[in-house]
């Protein structure tokens, strides 16, 4: 039976029994120098390499995820749109500041990556999708809780702008790599997953 915990209440779960849990998959578009936007968040550079009838993985992502999981950098972007383009998702953003809430399904936590997984797991929920950023990227990569990689990488460089995760990332970790897959407008999808330890 699910053990159901407040936000408010300590991690329960051991590290170990989080990762069996909950599978979380970190999916973000990269540039080639490990930009996943530029210094000011922009990331219309994504669209100069829109092909109709490619997919890279997010939509199928999408649909199997149980849950959202993002900063509120991200989630900035909806509130200018002015409406939640996910609404059929459990969403949590990670934040500090006082923003809107566009819809009920999404929750606002200022709590460390490991208690909202604990909730995630609380509520029978199997599968969310990491979307960024790289500092909240490097939060779950610290705590043991990223299990699968995949990272889209476009094939432009941008020199500088916010990384695919914040710098000086600890601990080192052994990835498996699983797939590479390459399109015609030069992306290349990579699959890895966190190496297993005895």
């Amino acid at each position: 039976m699910p053990v159901y915990l407040a936000d408010s209440q300590p991690a329960r779960f051991p590290l170990g029994a989080i990762h069996a849990m909950i599978d979380v998959v970190y999916y973000v578009a990269s540039s080639l120098d490990g930009y996943i936007a530029t210094a000011d968040g922009r990331v219309d550079w994504l669209s100069r390499f829109h092909t109709p009838g490619e997919y890279h993985g997010a939509g199928e992502l999408q649909a199997s995820a149980d849950a959202l999981l993002l900063r509120s950098h991200t989630y900035k972007f909806a509130v200018n749109l002015g409406h939640w383009p996910s609404p059929e998702k459990l969403t949590w953003v990670f934040t500090r500041r006082d923003l809107p809430v566009l819809h009920p399904s999404i929750t606002l936590t200022a709590q460390i990556p490991r208690k909202v997984i604990n909730v995630l797991a609380s509520r029978g929920l199997c599968r969310a999708w990491l979307m960024g950023g790289g500092k909240l990227a490097s939060s779950f990569h610290a705590e043991q809780l990223i299990s699968r990689y995949i990272i889209s990488v476009f094939p432009v460089l941008l020199g500088a702008g916010i990384p695919l995760f914040a710098p000086h990332l600890s601990p080192p970790d052994e990835l498996q790599f699983r797939t590479a897959k390459q399109f015609e407008s030069g992306i290349v999808v990579l699959t890895y997953d966190r190496a297993q330890t005895a």
